[in-house]
């Protein structure tokens, strides 16, 4: 597939670099990894952008999803200070949240279910941005939805997603939280049924264990995955890492 991306995770809780495990959030920890020596998001993303060559990341500010209090001032000075695309979960409820990300210079805003006030906010804010600016993340746990939307809680997967779709929505992100940190691998048969329904770019977050599941996803025309402990545990050596996106994609090189 081309273009097919690998994307470092950085979740950010009380500002610093937390490790998730299946988002029990209040269990986790400062994130510890043999790539950098601190939890500072400063010195991770320098690390990873300057010595690694990532130069696109997924981060959730789990300080605005959790307690309304975004980290604006760490988003901004990311921006500014490494030439890095930012892919940013904070906590979207209200059009004005979606504002306010924008205003920041994030060109891809998720928009995740978990947090999101009703789905109209996803009709006016594609009308203004449109689709290529925005990304929903359809937020389960164990396959079943986490939102507090009315006409969503109760219908299944795919039938959400086929929602999304006829909203105009031509990006999304399946994030499991039970899966997250755990490293269990492989691909789940409803992923490859909803690749089959949307035709838009699916990312796919959580449960990442090695490169062949890297490879598994690309030759399912997945779009990409969002990968942190097993890149950051280890598992997945970097230099495996990096051999392996050459082969995607030589022509954008994510890193």
């Amino acid at each position: 597939m081309s273009n097919f991306k690998i994307i470092p995770v950085l979740d950010i809780l009380n500002s610093i670099c937390v490790h998730a495990i299946k988002g029990e959030r209040s269990q986790y920890a400062p994130l510890k990894s043999y790539m950098f020596g601190s939890s500072d998001p400063h010195a991770i993303v320098e690390t990873l952008h300057d010595k690694y060559e990532f130069n696109e990341l997924y981060i959730a500010d789990l300080d605005a999803i959790m307690k309304n209090k975004p980290n604006s001032d760490i988003i901004i000075n990311l921006i500014q200070n490494y030439d890095i695309r930012i892919m940013l979960d904070s906590g979207v409820s209200t059009k004005d949240d979606i504002n306010a990300i924008f205003e920041l210079g994030i060109k891809d805003i998720i928009i995740g279910l978990e947090t999101l006030g009703n789905l109209e906010v996803i009709k006016s804010t594609l009308s203004v941005l449109g689709s290529e600016n925005i990304i929903v993340s359809i937020d389960m746990y164990l396959e079943k939805v986490i939102t507090k939307i009315k006409e969503l809680k109760f219908k299944s997967i795919p039938d959400i997603v086929k929602i999304i779709g006829d909203l105009g929505v031509s990006k999304i992100i399946l994030l499991d939280l039970f899966r997250v940190g755990q490293k269990l691998g492989g691909i789940s048969p409803l992923y490859l049924r909803l690749r089959n329904k949307f035709d838009g770019e699916i990312y796919v977050g959580g449960g990442i264990k090695n490169l062949s599941d890297i490879q598994t996803f690309n030759d399912n025309e997945f779009s990409g995955v969002l990968i942190g402990t097993a890149l950051y545990d280890g598992t997945i050596k970097i230099q495996k890492l990096r051999n392996l996106i050459y082969k995607y994609d030589t022509s954008t090189r994510n890193i």
